[in-house]
């Protein structure tokens, strides 16, 4: 069995519907082999990182970059996955107010130098989410969990 890792911050209930809509399109019925673990960020570890098949992350854009805790769930896990991960498949979401640039240009460098393979188009996020956002999240999730089903 494939094993989906979500690793996520979710302080608000802006972000906390579009988790549970990532979650909601991975463990969708249609999805069959696929175990979803979800992780906060600040307690994600890289044995959860080794142990998983693919990845979504997700965070608010805060002060231009993402989260503090995401910030670092990617530094604690870097190096120790650096090698082993190469080439697994992963998307992600992120949630600002106004403006979401820095951190998506952020999770795109980290990522790419942890040479994971976008398979997911992002989702991007500001104010108050629409029924659209949720449904975009919704398909990040089943796609990623699609993607490792055997």
């Amino acid at each position: 069995m494939a094993t989906l890792l979500i690793v996520h911050h979710t302080p608000s209930p802006n972000c906390q519907a579009l988790f549970e809509a990532v979650v909601s399109g991975a463990t969708a019925p249609e999805i069959e082999n696929v175990q979803v673990v979800r992780r906060a960020a600040l307690s994600a570890t890289a044995s959860d990182v080794l142990a998983a098949d693919g990845y979504v992350v997700g965070t608010p854009a805060n002060l231009g970059y993402m989260s503090g805790a995401l910030k670092h769930f990617f530094d604690q896990v870097y190096y120790p996955c650096l090698d082993t991960t190469r080439g697994r498949p992963f998307g992600y979401y992120v949630h600002g107010g106004n403006d979401v640039t820095g951190a998506v240009r952020g999770i795109d460098s980290i990522t790419t130098g942890l040479g994971w393979r976008r398979a997911a188009e992002t989702v991007t996020v500001t104010g108050e989410p629409s029924k659209a956002d949720v449904e975009a999240c919704w398909e990040l999730g089943a796609t990623i969990a699609a993607g490792l089903m055997e």
